[in-house]
């Protein structure tokens, strides 16, 4: 059998071919996924009536980040924020992972532990929502809401609207997969 220089061309071009497929492929699925999330914490936001929503997404075991955030104003921005070191732990976790919403009115007010209030304060935040998104693989991300100039009282149709908006991150098949 005689290879002919061709064919080994065509071979290592279409694998360079393929390549390009599956990364254009993720590409779009990335922006996709992007566009849904900023979308989502932007109407959140406008129908809150609140200074920012944001998304923490967990990229490790309880570690995570804030990856989006809908602003009202630039100076609420905490992009990049990583969480309060060791404050969320196990067992805050387990809570979120079963569904808990935590839902604080005035941060001052609240009986909250003294690194979540100090870590709340620090980001200028005095009222609080929080859902989870949940995969089933488990526990993706938080959806949180904050009201930064007072406090604010989560009604509850706030409440709802918030765990719709993670349900629908939750079930978009480009979260799904990532």
């Amino acid at each position: 059998m005689q290879i002919h220089p061709h064919s080994e061309f065509n071979h290592s071009r279409d694998r360079r071919e393929q390549g390009l497929q599956k990364l254009l492929a993720r590409l779009v699925k990335t922006m996709q996924r992007d566009e849904l999330v900023r979308q989502t914490t932007n109407q959140l936001r406008e129908s809150l009536q609140v200074d920012r929503v944001v998304l923490y997404y967990f990229y490790g075991q309880w570690q995570g980040q804030v990856t989006f955030e809908s602003l009202s104003s630039q100076e609420f921005s905490i992009l990049g924020s990583t969480g309060p070191d060791g404050c969320f732990n196990d067992e805050y976790a387990a809570l979120y992972l079963a569904g808990r919403v935590k839902a604080i009115a005035d941060i001052e007010l609240e009986p909250i532990e003294s690194c979540h209030q100090d870590f709340l304060r620090n980001m200028q935040v005095r009222a609080n929502l929080v859902v989870p998104i949940l995969i089933p693989r488990g526990l993706w991300g938080l959806l949180a809401a904050h009201h930064c100039q007072g406090p604010h009282y989560w009604s509850p149709s706030d409440i709802e609207m918030m765990q719709t908006g993670a349900q629908t991150l939750a079930t978009a098949p480009y979260i799904l997969e990532s």
